[in-house]
């Protein structure tokens, strides 16, 4: 991050793709993070260019802090990204998406959310227990009969 700010344009995106690589965390250079970021079980996490991250922010694996598509393309420049709080806990398989998407101080995001909308301070964000629908097997009928138990 610091090389970006610099206006060093290629190395920090270097860097990244080789971390990216190892770890399977995708963090842009030009992103901002505070103090004690806690990744946990970080594969699969996406930070975007225009993210800012606060202080005491804590998140899972499967995170993506990213961007809203746009009718006019990628906007370079424009905040694309969200802005999380202090003091935040993002659980995994969370999307937070969009640069006007605020994140509040104290907010706890449960697992497997979508938000695209800002989120007051304080917050508790959970999603409801989807539904389970069960089907039968789809063996076919040979092996429902049995016909294979007697290989066993």
């Amino acid at each position: 991050h610091e090389l970006v700010l610099l206006g060093v344009p290629l190395i920090p995106r270097i860097m990244t793709e080789y971390a990216h690589s190892l770890t399977g965390i995708d963090i842009n250079p030009g992103a901002a993070i505070g103090k004690y970021f806690c990744i946990d079980h970080g594969t699969g996490i996406v930070i975007g260019e225009t993210t800012t991250i606060g202080d005491h922010v804590k998140i899972y694996q499967g995170v993506t802090l990213g961007a809203l598509s746009t009718k006019r393309g990628q906007l370079k420049g424009e905040k694309r990204h969200p802005t999380i709080g202090n003091n935040v806990t993002i659980y995994s398989g969370t999307s937070v998406l969009g640069g006007d998407t605020v994140i509040g101080d104290g907010v706890t995001i449960g697992g497997n959310a979508f938000i695209v909308k800002s989120v007051s301070a304080g917050m508790k964000v959970n999603v409801k227990n989807p539904e389970l629908q069960y089907s039968r097997d789809s063996r076919s009928e040979l092996e429902q009969d049995g016909f294979w138990d007697w290989v066993i």
